[in-house]
C-alpha cells in the first residue's frame, strides 16, 4: 500500500508556480483597469488661452462626451488608435477616421520593425557575432569601463537632446557582446533603459521637456541649469553604480541572476553555432560593421536637434509626432524621424545583403522574419498609447489635472516644490511624451509657484524629476516595455531590480528640491 501511495505521490504533477504576466497582457490588464477608473473620473474641461495652453481657474466639469457603449468602443479600439488613431485639432478626439495629426505609435512600430529586418539580415553574415567574441576577449576584464562609458553617454544624450526611443537601436549590439562579456540580459537591457532614462529624468537643455516647459512657464531655458546640472551629475552617477554593482555580482556568480543565462527552446532551435573566439574577421564582414556603425552613427546624428540644443531658445514643441522644435535649423541638421529612420534600416539592410552576396530570396527572407520578430515589441507599444486614448476621448485628464492644481495651491515653498514633484509622478503615467505634459501642466502649475515663493525654474524642475521617475518604471512609456520586451527581460523582473534605485532617486530628488525651493 505505502509502494502505491509513494508511486502515485511521484506522479503526481508539481503545483505550477505563478508567473507574472507577459508585457502584452500586462498593458491588457493596464488599459482596462484606466477603463473602468474613467468611468468614475467626471469629463471636465479647462478654458485654454490663444495658444491652447489651459488657464488657471478655469476649470468645469462637463456632461461626458460618451455614452457607455461609447465607452465601451474606446476600449476595444484603444489598440487600434494606439497604433494609428489620428488627433482632431479642434475637439482633441483621436479616431482613425479623423483628420489631424498623428496621435498613434505607427511611426514608432514601423522603425522597429525595420531595425529588426537590419538586425536579421546583418546577423546573418555572422559579422557582429565574430566582432563581439573578439571584443569580448580583448575586454574580459573591463566590462564594468564599457557599462559606464555607454551609460553615461546616453544619459548625457538623454539630458540634451531626449534621446530615448532611439535606444531601440542598440539592442541588437550590446546584448550578444554583455552576454559575451559574462553578464546577463538584465545588465543589458538596464544600461540602455536606466542610462537614457535617468538622462531625461535629469533633462538640463532637452528641448522637447525643459525647453518645452520653460516656454510655457514664460523663462529662459537657461533659469535653472546649475540645479538641473548638479541633479544630472548625481543622479548619473547613482545609475551607474547600482547596475555596476549587479554586474559584478552576476559575472562573480551567475546564480545571482533576476533573468538567468538560459535560451527559450525556441530560441534555442534557431541559435547558429557558436563563434570560434579565436575566428578572424573577413573581408565582407568588415564591410559589414563599417555599414552598420554608419548607420547607427547617422541615426544619432540625424534626430539630434542641434540648434535647439546650442541656441536655447523655448518655444512649443511634440517630440512624439513631429520632432521640430521652434529654433531655425542649422544648414546641415537633418530633422530626421521615424519614416526616414525606417527607410534607412531597410536600405542599410538591403545593401547589407548585396555586400555578402545573399541574393534576392534570400535577402527578402531576412527582411520579413527579421520584422515579423518585433510582431511582439510593437504589439506592447500599441497597447501603452492606447491607454493614453482612452484618457484623452473620455475627457478625464483635463479633471486630474485640476485635482492636482487643487492639491499643491496655497503650500509653502519647500512642500510646494516637493508636491509638483510628486503629483506628476501618476499623470507621466498618463501622459509620457514629456512635451505633452509639460504642455498641459506647466501653465497651471507655474502661476501657483509665484504665490508659494517658488521660481518658475525650480518649478519646471520639479515637474521635470516628478515625470522621470514615473517614467523609469512605466508600462505606458514605450522605451521601458519596447526595450524589455526585445531584451527579453520580464516586468516583473524589471521592477524587482530597479525599485531600490527609484527609492534612492526618490530621496535625493525631494532632498535636493526642498532644500533649493527653502534656500530660494
Amino acid at each position: 500500500m505505502s509502494t502505491k501511495t509513494e508511486e502515485g505521490a511521484a506522479h503526481t504533477p508539481a503545483k505550477k508556480k505563478f508567473e507574472f504576466p507577459g508585457a502584452v497582457t500586462m498593458l491588457a490588464i493596464v488599459t482596462v483597469l484606466v477603463w473602468i477608473a474613467a468611468l468614475f473620473i467626471p469629463a471636465g474641461r479647462f478654458g485654454v488661452d490663444v495658444d491652447g495652453s489651459p488657464v488657471p481657474g478655469s476649470f468645469e466639469t462637463v456632461t461626458s462626451p460618451l455614452t457607455f457603449f461609447e465607452r465601451i468602443q474606446q476600449l476595444i479600439l484603444s489598440p487600434v488608435n494606439g497604433l494609428y488613431g489620428v488627433q482632431d485639432p479642434l475637439t482633441g478626439f483621436v479616431d482613425t477616421d479623423n483628420i489631424g495629426r498623428l496621435f498613434g505609435s505607427v511611426g514608432v512600430v514601423l522603425f522597429i520593425m525595420a531595425l529588426g529586418a537590419f538586425i536579421s539580415v546583418s546577423f546573418a553574415t555572422r559579422s557582429l557575432e565574430t566582432a563581439v567574441s573578439q571584443l569580448a576577449t580583448k575586454l574580459s576584464d573591463k566590462g564594468w569601463l564599457l557599462i559606464t562609458v555607454i551609460m553615461v553617454l546616453f544619459s548625457l544624450l538623454g539630458s540634451t537632446m531626449g534621446f530615448s526611443v532611439e535606444t531601440f537601436g542598440f539592442y541588437a549590439l550590446l546584448i550578444p557582446l554583455m552576454t559575451a562579456l559574462g553578464y546577463d540580459r538584465m545588465v543589458a537591457a538596464t544600461m540602455i533603459i536606466l542610462g537614457a532614462l535617468v538622462g531625461n529624468m535629469a533633462s538640463t537643455v532637452n528641448p522637447f521637456s525643459i525647453g518645452v516647459a520653460s516656454g510655457e512657464a514664460g523663462v529662459s531655458i537657461g533659469d535653472g541649469i546649475v540645479l538641473r546640472v548638479i541633479l544630472w551629475v548625481v543622479l548619473t552617477a547613482v545609475a551607474v553604480v547600482f547596475v555596476l554593482r549587479y554586474a559584478a555580482k552576476v559575472k562573480k556568480d551567475p546564480a545571482t541572476s533576476l533573468v538567468g543565462f538560459d535560451i527559450d527552446d525556441d530560441e534555442e532551435e534557431e541559435a547558429a553555432p557558436p563563434v570560434d573566439i579565436d575566428s578572424k574577421l573577413t573581408g565582407i564582414q568588415k564591410l559589414v560593421l563599417v555599414i552598420t556603425g554608419l548607420t547607427f552613427g547617422l541615426m544619432i546624428f540625424s534626430v539630434i536637434p542641434w540648434s535647439s540644443i546650442f541656441g536655447g531658445t523655448t518655444g512649443p514643441a511634440e517630440y512624439d509626432a513631429y520632432h521640430v522644435t521652434a529654433t531655425e535649423p542649422y544648414w546641415f541638421e537633418l530633422n530626421w524621424w521615424f519614416p526616414q529612420l525606417a527607410m534607412l534600416f531597410i536600405l542599410a539592410a538591403v545593401l547589407v545583403g548585396i555586400v555578402a552576396k545573399m541574393g534576392e530570396k534570400k535577402t527578402v527572407s531576412l527582411i520579413t522574419r527579421g520584422a515579423g520578430d518585433m510582431v511582439g515589441p510593437a504589439i506592447v507599444i500599441l497597447l501603452a498609447r492606447g491607454v493614453s486614448v482612452i484618457m484623452t476621448n473620455t475627457e478625464t485628464l483635463d479633471t486630474i489635472l485640476n485635482a492636482m492644481e487643487q492639491l499643491v495651491s496655497g503650500a509653502s515653498a519647500g512642500v510646494f516644490a516637493i508636491l509638483v514633484m510628486l503629483v506628476n509622478i501618476p499623470l507621466a503615467f498618463l501622459i509620457p511624451s514629456s512635451s505633452g505634459h509639460a504642455t498641459l501642466a506647466m501653465p497651471l502649475l507655474a502661476p501657483l509657484g509665484d504665490f508659494a515663493g517658488v521660481s518658475r525654474s525650480l518649478v519646471i524642475t520639479a515637474f521635470q524629476m516628478g515625470h522621470g521617475l514615473m517614467l523609469m518604471v512605466a508600462p505606458t512609456n514605450v522605451v521601458v516595455v519596447g526595450g524589455l520586451a526585445m531584451a527579453k527581460v520580464g516586468y516583473d523582473k524589471f521592477l524587482r531590480f530597479v525599485w531600490p534605485l527609484l527609492l534612492i532617486n526618490f530621496v535625493i530628488v525631494v532632498v535636493v528640491i526642498g532644500a533649493a525651493a527653502v534656500l530660494e
